[in-house]
């Protein structure tokens, strides 16, 4: 993997989390997406696993860049270990390799509560309320009619970006069951499911929802670029 690469990724995982108004959160985020526990992480830097949990909690103050720095380094050198299957994922992530099916894609600093993502698409839950709480680490809108018509299954699974835990919305829905089976064909499961252009779900797609254990709702909002509008406030 190229060198230009992962030096743009070190920038660009620096910046975030020393600029960020929640830096713990925004060093958890990158955490968890390497899918390292805070004791491996900790193992890495040679420091105690609370060192990692009191920075995370904002039990310290922000650390240094240098800090930042070994920490973003010890992240990157454990996914090479294991394989470097997260920076592949990373790689390429941008909007303009994808089909004209995603709409928009990004990526969240902090995490944010599925329950929030509903509320601000104006969304009705109509599957897995129970799950609301969960945390949601970027989003994809996706045109559900071009997506069925163009994506290969690589090219389907592309949509989830640098992590499965994510919302997606799906556009130009009808009835919402293409959308729901086409995720459990790919056997990777969003955080969330919300769907526009249609006022109700039929019952396989509730079902697939609930079986795969993904909160699954109704956006209320009229037009596409308010959906894009309001989500990119998280971002």
């Amino acid at each position: 993997m190229g060198e230009s690469f992962i030096e743009r990724l070190k920038e660009k995982m620096a910046g975030e989390i020393v600029l960020s108004l929640d830096f713990g959160k925004t060093l958890r985020k990158w955490r968890e997406l390497f899918g390292v526990s805070q004791s491996e992480l900790a193992k890495k830097l040679r420091v105690s696993p609370s060192v990692i949990s009191d920075y995370e909690a904002q039990r310290r103050k922000s650390p240094g860049i240098s800090l930042v720095r070994k920490i973003i380094e010890a992240l990157i050198k454990i996914d090479q270990e294991k394989g470097g299957s997260v920076l592949q994922s990373l790689r390429g992530t941008t909007l303009e390799h994808y089909s004209s099916a995603i709409i928009d894609m990004k990526e969240f600093l902090i995490p944010v509560r599925a329950k929030e993502i509903c509320n601000a698409l104006k969304s009705e839950v109509v599957a897995n309320t129970h799950l609301l709480e969960q945390n949601v680490y970027g989003y994809t809108v996706v045109d559900s009619i071009k997506a069925i018509l163009e994506l290969s299954t690589y090219e389907f699974i592309r949509i989830y970006g640098i992590t499965s835990k994510r919302a997606l919305i799906f556009t130009g829905v009808s009835v919402g069951r293409s959308p729901m089976v086409a995720i459990r064909v790919t056997n990777i499961k969003p955080s969330l499911v919300v769907l526009h252009g249609t006022d109700h779900v039929d019952q396989l797609g509730i079902k697939l929802a609930e079986v795969d254990k993904i909160p699954l709702a109704i956006c209320k909002l009229p037009k596409v670029e308010s959906i894009v509008e309001n989500l990119r406030r998280f971002a």
